[in-house]
């Protein structure tokens, strides 16, 4: 509705858009990410709900080349530690074994198996890890434990909320925190980078005119407080409100009016 009223080729903000915008954040991320990458071993990446850490992981997947890298994605589910433990043994195309040893076993040695015959490295990208039982973060510290902790056949990066990072202290989780060599915390947009992101979306989907008033985007900054996806869905809110009152200039009343609506 509001595309045709805008004059707007595509949604601007949102999923399938596809118009990427590189903020400090982002580009610290894939920095960190290109990094553990050439190193191997283990990573942290936490952010609060919003901050585009799973895009900035799809980015950094797409961007492997496959004849080096296998990418594992496994969220965490609400299934049992041991359907976890399944879940990672098959991204490798394994059948899962039904014991636990074994399945630690099964694992490594198709880790092991990839990486030295095939020049293979496998890449486990575990997501909402802030929501993982206190036992699979002990676990991990052995599951990728390789020939006594002398070799990293391995990327495994730890993503999730910043509680994730307190998990992470605990006594039972040490012997995985010590061992995590590249750690970050996903930050907001700046102000300024909120409205450079706003023009660039609009100017990607087509826009040929000013759609949100200078107050709107300084409402905009404010109540999103720089995290991409509330930003998304006040804008997208906003676009469909302006549109059905044919407002052909988004004021800041109707990013007020959009929150509101969005339960903020």
């Amino acid at each position: 509705m509001y595309k045709a009223f805008y004059s707007l080729s595509t949604s601007p903000f949102s999923k399938e858009n596809g118009a990427a915008f590189t903020s400090k954040s982002f580009s610290e991320t894939s920095a960190r990410l290109n990094y553990l990458c050439k190193t191997r071993g283990i990573g942290l990446l936490v952010g609060e709900p919003g901050a585009g850490k799973t895009y900035a992981l799809k980015t950094f997947s797409e961007q492997l080349n496959p004849s080096l890298y296998r990418t594992i994605y496994f969220p965490l589910s609400t299934g049992t530690v041991m359907d976890f433990y399944r879940g990672l043994v098959l991204g490798l195309n394994e059948e899962p074994a039904f014991r636990k040893i074994d399945l630690f076993e099964q694992l490594q040695k198709r880790v092991l198996s990839l990486y030295r015959d095939k020049k293979i490295t496998p890449v486990f990208i575990l997501d909402e890890m802030h929501l993982a039982p206190a036992k699979v973060l002990t676990d991990l510290g052995l599951m990728f434990n390789f020939m006594m902790d002398s070799l990293n056949p391995f990327v495994l990066i730890l993503c999730g909320l910043p509680s994730l990072m307190q998990r992470l202290t605990i006594t039972q989780a040490q012997p995985l925190n010590q061992r995590i060599i590249m750690r970050y915390h996903m930050e907001p947009l700046e102000k300024q980078e909120v409205k450079n992101y706003i023009e660039h979306h609009l100017e990607a989907a087509g826009a040929r005119h000013q759609i949100f008033s200078e107050e709107a985007v300084e409402a905009l900054v404010a109540l999103s407080h720089g995290w991409p996806r509330i930003l998304n869905n006040l804008c997208i809110n906003s676009l469909l409100m302006g549109a059905q009152a044919k407002l052909e200039l988004i004021e800041a009343e109707t990013i007020r009016l959009a929150a509101q609506e969005t339960g903020m």
